[in-house]
C-alpha cells in the first residue's frame, strides 16, 4: 500500500470503524468513512480529517462511488436479517470494478459451513465470496466483544448483574478497539495477510463469573453472573423487540459457546497490532460511565418472576 492510497471504512460509525478510522488517521493516512447518515458521530470522524460519504450497503450505486479511487476496504456488515450475502455481492463486485487492491473483512468466530445460527452460516459464506475475487483478502473471526458486557450490564444501586445464556463457556473478551488496531495494521501492509482467516481474543480466557469478578474488582460494587435458560433468554429478547434473525443467531451462538467454539487464547492482537489487547478490568474502567445504566440488551421486566 502506498502512504497516498485512500482508504475506505464502512460501519464507520461502529465500534470497530470508528476507532479504525482515527488510527488511521494518526498514521497520516487519508480515510473515506461510508455512513448511513449524518450525525455526530461522522462529524467527530469528519474533524479527524475523514471524507465523509453516504451511502448503503444494498445499494450499488452509492457503494460504487463509495469505493471509487479506494486502494483498500474494511468490509463490515451488522447482524441484519437476509441482506449479508447481497451487500457482500454488491460490495464485492463494485471493489472489483473499482481496482481495489486489498480487502479486510469483519466476520465472526462462529462462521462455518455447519453452524447452526444462520447469521453464521451467512458469514462463512460470504468469506468464500469475498475469496473469489482479484484483491487480496483477510477474514477477522473474533470471539464475543467485550462491548457485550456492557450491553447485557444490569445496573442496581448497590449492585451489577451480567444476564446470558452462556453457561459456563469461556471467551477471551476483546474490544473493538483492538479489533480496530489489526484492522488499521492490515489495511496499511494487506500482502503478508493475503488469504488468512485470523481468530482474534482479548487478553485472558474467563467464564462469566471471572468476568463477573473482574468487573467487581475494577467498579468496586458486588457483580454476579446470572446464567439464563436459553430458550427464556429468547423470549425475553423477542418482548424486548429484537428480530426473529436476531435471536436465532444469540440461541444458536449460546450453544456454541457453550460447546467451546468461542474459547482460545492467540497473540494476534499484539503481533499484528504492535499491543497487548485490553483487560477486562482495562475494559471497564475505559467504559466506566457505560456501567452506571442498564445496557440495551439488559433484562429487568421481561423475564419469568422465580417463584
Amino acid at each position: 500500500m502506498s502512504s497516498d492510497d485512500l482508504i475506505l471504512i464502512t460501519g464507520a460509525t461502529g465500534n470497530t470503524g470508528a476507532p479504525a478510522v482515527k488510527l488511521l488517521r494518526e498514521a497520516g493516512r487519508r480515510v473515506r468513512a461510508l455512513v448511513h447518515s449524518r450525525d455526530g458521530r461522522s462529524d467527530a470522524l469528519e474533524a479527524l480529517g475523514a471524507e465523509i460519504v453516504e451511502g448503503d450497503l444494498l445499494d450499488f450505486q452509492s457503494v460504487g462511488s463509495a469505493l471509487s479511487g479506494v486502494g483498500a476496504a474494511y468490509f463490515c456488515y451488522p447482524v441484519f436479517p437476509g441482506t449479508l450475502l447481497p451487500a457482500t455481492v454488491i460490495f464485492g463486485q463494485a471493489a472489483s470494478e473499482a481496482g481495489v487492491k486489498s480487502v479486510v473483512n469483519m466476520s465472526q468466530i462462529s462462521a462455518r459451513r455447519e453452524a447452526t445460527s444462520h447469521a453464521a452460516q451467512q458469514h462463512w459464506l460470504a468469506e468464500r465470496l469475498l475469496d473469489r475475487h482479484a484483491f487480496t483478502t483477510t477474514h477477522l473471526r473474533p470471539t464475543f466483544f467485550a462491548e457485550w458486557m456492557k450491553w447485557t450490564w444490569l445496573r442496581n444501586p448497590d449492585n451489577g448483574v451480567l444476564q446470558l445464556p452462556f453457561g459456563t463457556g469461556r471467551h477471551a473478551p476483546i474490544a473493538g478497539s483492538d479489533q480496530a488496531a489489526v484492522i488499521a495494521a492490515i489495511l496499511q501492509n494487506p500482502r503478508p495477510h493475503d488469504g488468512q482467516i485470523y481468530p482474534l481474543y482479548g487478553a485472558e480466557e474467563l467464564d462469566h463469573y471471572g468476568i463477573a469478578e473482574q468487573i467487581s474488582a475494577e467498579l468496586d460494587i458486588p457483580v454476579r453472573y446470572e446464567e439464563i435458560d436459553i430458550d427464556a433468554y429468547d423470549a425475553a429478547q423477542l418482548a424486548k423487540g429484537r428480530t426473529e434473525f436476531f435471536v436465532q443467531h444469540v440461541s444458536n451462538v449460546a450453544r456454541d459457546y457453550q460447546n467451546g467454539i468461542f474459547a482460545g487464547e492467540n497473540n494476534l492482537v499484539e503481533v499484528i497490532s504492535g499491543h497487548k489487547p485490553l483487560t477486562v478490568r482495562q475494559y471497564v474502567a475505559a467504559n466506566r460511565a457505560d456501567f452506571e445504566h442498564d445496557g440495551p440488551f439488559a433484562l429487568r421486566n421481561e423475564l419469568p418472576q422465580k417463584s
